[in-house]
């Protein structure tokens, strides 16, 4: 009688799961009901798929979208990896239309996106070591803590600090709260510069906005000298009349190309705020001479703007003649941006 008991109680067990089964069945069976010798799967969706096709070509031929109407091209660049969001809504319609064709064609801009943007997503690209920690952040120019936005940034332990937005009412609080760990600083128009090492060859670089929102200095490390430039682009705008209006930062991201270019020191860091992603075509004068440490050795994509609801790394770390090891957004202070930091390897010789 034990045993019979034992084996009703099993077989009541059993049971349990046989409804969980059915449920799953029956929604498998709902959502593939009809697919099975239905000839119009090819022909329904077919909206779908253009857009799929669509989708795809405008990431993968993004470098083409023309910037003669509105900047039109930045502005498609600047936020190219949120493209991605279509695909898996275009899917999902696609398995409600019951369209094979929609879904096939899904498979096209999925393949483009992982091509752009899966090494940034699926693989780590930090590693350990490293010379010299380096953090820029947009501190904001109505930011109302500012003190506590600079104690925020050095407790990162950088030793290098970048701040652009700075206004002449706040640099005395960002220089009394970073006096403690920075030995060494300057300040030229709304950027500054704090330093452990010592730092030489302090200047203003003209960016051709007829005021001061870039500068450059040589900090002397106990690996050597490395020339480390700090600029704070114009601001973009979007507007339903004038599009992607950024004829003012493309002219400034040239001078500061430029700049960067002359530069004797083959040792080179810039920090800042360009108002541009690494995709924007318009900072080709920068980028085309630079690496960024995100995309070199960090995690994910870094977007640094807005605080609120990250969408676009606008702020960059970039370097030349210096080897990155990892590179990664700090926490929110007092500011519309977020902090971002990153620590790189000076002896490039091994």
């Amino acid at each position: 009688m034990a045993q019979q008991a034992y084996v009703a109680e099993t077989d009541d067990g059993g049971s349990g799961d046989q409804p969980r089964g059915n449920r799953l069945r029956r929604l498998r069976n709902r959502l593939f009901d009809g697919w099975r010798g239905d000839r119009r799967i090819w022909r329904r969706g077919l909206i779908l798929a253009a857009l799929a096709i669509v989708l795809a070509l405008v990431m993968l031929l993004h470098s083409r979208i023309p910037n003669r109407i509105g900047n039109l091209g930045s502005l498609t660049e600047t936020f190219l990896p949120w493209f991605g969001i279509a695909i898996p809504l275009l899917l999902i319609l696609g398995l409600v239309r019951k369209s094979a064709t929609a879904l096939i064609a899904v498979v096209l801009p999925a393949v483009v996106w992982l091509n752009l943007f899966g090494g940034l997503l699926l693989s780590d690209k930090t590693g350990t070591g490293g010379d010299l920690t380096v953090a820029t952040h947009n501190v904001n120019a109505e930011n109302p803590d500012p003190a506590g936005t600079a104690r925020d940034v050095a407790a990162s332990g950088a030793d290098i600090v970048a701040l652009e937005e700075l206004t002449a009412s706040a640099v005395p609080t960002y220089e009394k709260a970073l006096a403690s760990t920075y030995k060494y600083h300057a300040v030229e128009g709304t950027v500054g510069l704090w330093s452990k090492d010592p730092m030489t060859g302090i200047q203003a670089v003209d960016i051709k906005l007829g005021w001061t929102r870039a500068m450059r200095a040589t900090i002397t490390t106990p690996e050597g000298r490395i020339a480390v430039y700090v600029a704070h682009l114009p601001s973009v705008r979007v507007k339903m009349e004038a599009g992607f209006t950024a004829r003012q930062r493309d002219k400034s991201a040239d001078a500061l190309g430029e700049a960067i270019a002359a530069e004797p020191l083959k040792r080179k860091i810039l920090l800042g705020d360009l108002n541009g992603t690494m995709n924007d075509r318009s900072l080709n004068a920068v980028t085309s001479q630079m690496r960024s440490t995100q995309g070199a050795a960090g995690d994910g994509f870094g977007f640094s703007w807005p605080a609120s609801f990250p969408m676009a790394r606008i702020d960059q770390i970039m370097v030349q003649g210096v080897e990155p090891v990892t590179s990664w957004t700090l926490p929110r202070t007092g500011s519309d941006h977020l902090p971002i930091a990153a620590r790189v390897n000076l002896d490039t010789s091994s």
